[in-house]
Formats: C-alpha cells, sequence, structure tokens
C-alpha cells in the first residue's frame, strides 16, 4: 500500500493527524484550480476555502480500489464544490426551479444528440423534457456557467469544437498549470477509452490538432470526427 492510501484509509478511520496531513499536501492542487475562478465577483480567499472543502470531500469519499489517482478524483470534486459557490452564492441568483429544469434540458440534450446523431433543436429539447420552449431557454440561460465549457463552438476553420478547448487561452491564472491539471485528468480517463477513441482525444488534446486535420489524418469525416468526440467526451465525463 502506498503512503498515500494508507494515510487515506487511517483518515477514514478517524485518524485527524492523517487527515490534516492529506489536507496540507494538496492545498497547492486547490490554490490553482482557484486561478480558474478568479474575476467572477468572489474574493480569492473565500474560493480557496470553498475548495478546501471540496478538498476534504474528496478525502472522506475516495476509495483506494478506485482505478484513478486521489489527484484525478479530487479535481472534479474542488471544482464541482466551487461552481456550486458560485452558482448558489454568487452575485446572480436563480431560483431551484429553474436550476432543476436546467440540468434536466442538459441531460434531455445529450440524449438527443446521441439518439438523433445531431443537436437537437429547441422544440425536441422541449418535447423531450415537457418543458415549453420559452421554460427551455430560460433554464439553458440561467445555467450557462454550468453549460458554458461544453457548449459548441466553431473554430476559425468552421470545425465544431467545444468552447473548454479555448478556456486555456482566456484564463488570467496560471496557464501552464491548468494545462497540466487538465492534461493529468485526461491521461487517465484516456486509458478506459478503445484504441482509436484513445488517439482521436491524443490529436485533439494533447496535439492541438483541429477536427478536419483529425479526420484527414485517421481518414474519416468531420462530421464523424464531431460525433466520435461528443460521444467520447460524454463517456469520460461520467467516468470522472
Amino acid at each position: 500500500m502506498s503512503d498515500l492510501a494508507a494515510l487515506i484509509e487511517k483518515s477514514h478511520q478517524g485518524d485527524k493527524e492523517a487527515r490534516e496531513e492529506l489536507i496540507e499536501g494538496n492545498l497547492g492542487l486547490v490554490h490553482c484550480i482557484v486561478r480558474r475562478f478568479l474575476n467572477r465577483g468572489q474574493e480569492a480567499e473565500d474560493l480557496f476555502q470553498v475548495g478546501v472543502i471540496g478538498l476534504m470531500k474528496a478525502i472522506d469519499k475516495f476509495d483506494c480500489s478506485f482505478d484513478v489517482k486521489f489527484s484525478t478524483y479530487a479535481v472534479p470534486m474542488i471544482q464541482g464544490e466551487i461552481k456550486r459557490f458560485l452558482r448558489d452564492d454568487g452575485m446572480v441568483k436563480v431560483s431551484r426551479s429553474i436550476k432543476e429544469n436546467g440540468w434536466k434540458v442538459k441531460h434531455a440534450a445529450e440524449r438527443l444528440t446521441c439518439r438523433l446523431g445531431r443537436d437537437a433543436t429547441l422544440q425536441e429539447i422541449a418535447a423531450e423534457t415537457e418543458l415549453t420552449v420559452e421554460e427551455v431557454i430560460m433554464a439553458t440561460e440561467a445555467n450557462v456557467e454550468v453549460e458554458s465549457i461544453y457548449k459548441p463552438i466553431h473554430g476559425n476553420d468552421g470545425s465544431q469544437i467545444y468552447l473548454i478547448d479555448k478556456v486555456a487561452a482566456t484564463e488570467s491564472g496560471d496557464k501552464e498549470t491548468d494545462q497540466l491539471l487538465n492534461h493529468m485528468v485526461l491521461k487517465q480517463l484516456i486509458e478506459h477509452l478503445e484504441t482509436m477513441e484513445r488517439r482521436l482525444i491524443l490529436l485533439r488534446y494533447f496535439y492541438n490538432r483541429t477536427q478536419t486535420e483529425v479526420a484527414d489524418e485517421m481518414g474519416i469525416s468531420q462530421v464523424q470526427v464531431s460525433r466520435l468526440e461528443k460521444k467520447i467526451l460524454l463517456r469520460m465525463r461520467s467516468l470522472i
């Protein structure tokens, strides 16, 4: 058993010193993630404290039998805690019902994309969720903070990409550290992919190829790359 696993086991058994050691040893990870959320109307110290709460939840919930590193498991836990804080306690207040509709719309859109092989229309999402088109629009706008990094946009060459591809270029924090965190998580997740899927993700996210370039290299169409990428990202997100 590794030293980290031993500490986690002790922490789960109620050893406060082990828990404190785990927290202290991972505060740098919290600082790196907090940099991504600066300049959003909240003090950096408040975001850091919230991030530490996410870290503590990760420590308490992590199972050493998981086939992932602790840091890989902790990153989305810390990010999620900070996002919830910004969403629930930020400058813009959103009612619980609208938030719930937002998640309903999000999952319905994902299901429809898989089923139809294309982005769903507002009318199709409304029918799937049994909401009105107006309610779908309101829910989508209200949950834009959650949705934004997965929102499809168009690259300079006309190919469809995700906004998450552009995050590192616009964040005010340490870009190299952000990229390191992203790659750390991706390296763990791609181990669960099939050979062709792994190649696509490596080309897109490690070699910064456009969908058109990936299509040419893999001998498939850009549309196929787009559909495969969506499918793979959805499965990778489910593994986090």
